[in-house]
């Protein structure tokens, strides 16, 4: 495979060269790459900013991580940032920091999936850096977006009554990341290795190539609900509902045998022998949306596609309640994805 060395095209040069095919599809970019700024009008909507610092053996193993995942998984993890704040992204930029393992043409094919996700969701690359690294590949992304006023959904709007709920399903990227470990510990150098992902193509989907739910917005949308309080499920979901209880000063109760779960993620918990219950509500990394919405619009929400009602907002005092199949009401613990935390 041909191989160039970064250094023979310069940080100018470098950044011309991935960037030479890209082309602005909102009306928000006036200017994106060529200048010392990008030039963005939102009008009369309200600018949405999020960011991301990823780095190498603390976010992603490239052992396992091929580079054209990374860049879309990068991307897409920013996107579902300004969904879950009932908004639209438009625009992203990208800087990276490159050690001298990694050629051009392997920015090329970050830069594949990173494009390739953009174009998946509307979204422009409009500017961004490059520098040396020494400790390997640093990543970060900033996402701007745009949401409309009265239909922004914050954390801290949840009331007591309202129904607690999530897209999709939960814990499986959490075990696809185990499964992923797990081969990366059996292979050990091995020359003749073959991995055996047979029948759990949908866990390694869903921590290598997660998709934002920009369709659960868009459905939210089509039936006139503004979620009271909404988050994207990044660290788990144990975490995101303390997130969301202790910013609205509310509690909340919710029934284990409503929480979603894939049925390749029980089989893959059984044979880790964990308890699914614990990988669904702690895993992390699943980018669904967990919202609120008044108990009034029970019937409407229900009929969304992928979503599921899983409990409820109660007081403060009542505290964060899982309440188990067989009727036992145990206090939630947030265990979720701290990469600045304690190990």
């Amino acid at each position: 495979m041909k191989r160039t060395e970064i250094a023979s095209l310069g940080e100018f040069g470098l950044i011309d060269h991935l960037t030479k095919n890209i082309e602005l599809k909102n009306a928000s970019s006036e200017k994106g790459v060529g200048d010392d700024a990008a030039v963005l009008s939102y009008a009369n909507k309200k600018t949405l900013v999020t960011t991301d610092l990823l780095l190498e053996g603390i976010h992603f193993d490239l052992m396992y991580v091929p580079l054209k995942h990374l860049g879309y998984k990068s991307a897409v993890v920013n996107f579902s940032d300004v969904y879950a704040m009932n908004g639209q992204p438009k625009q992203v930029t990208v800087s990276l920091g490159i050690s001298k393992r990694f050629s051009v043409e392997d920015l090329e094919l970050f830069y594949d999936g990173l494009a390739l996700a953009c174009h998946e969701y509307g979204v422009d690359l409009v500017g961004g850096d490059t520098s040396a690294s020494l400790t390997g590949l640093a990543i970060s992304i900033t996402c701007l977006g745009e949401g409309e006023e009265g239909k922004i959904a914050y954390r801290n709007g949840a009331k007591e009554t309202d129904l607690v709920c999530v897209s999709g399903d939960l814990g499986a990227a959490f075990m696809g990341l185990q499964l992923l470990e797990r081969e990366k510990a059996v292979y050990d150098g091995k020359d003749d290795f073959q991995p055996d992902f047979t029948g759990k193509e949908y866990l390694l989907e869903r921590q290598l190539k997660p998709e934002a739910r920009k369709d659960i917005v868009r459905f939210l949308a089509e039936e006139g609900i503004v979620p009271t309080s909404m988050i994207d499920i990044s660290d788990g979901l144990s975490s995101e509902l303390k997130h969301i209880c202790k910013q609205s000063g509310v509690g909340c109760h919710i029934y284990e045998e409503r929480i979603p779960i894939d049925y390749q993620t029980a089989m893959m918990a059984e044979q880790f022998n964990m308890n699914v219950t614990t990988v669904a509500m702690n895993g992390g990394e699943d980018y669904e949306l967990l919202f609120t919405v008044p108990l009034y619009l029970h019937d409407k929400v229900s009929k969304i596609k992928g979503v599921h009602v899983i409990g409820h907002i109660t007081k403060e005092g009542n505290g964060l309640v899982l309440e188990t199949r067989d009727g036992t009401e145990i206090e939630l613990k947030a265990q979720g994805w701290d990469s600045i935390g304690e190990e």
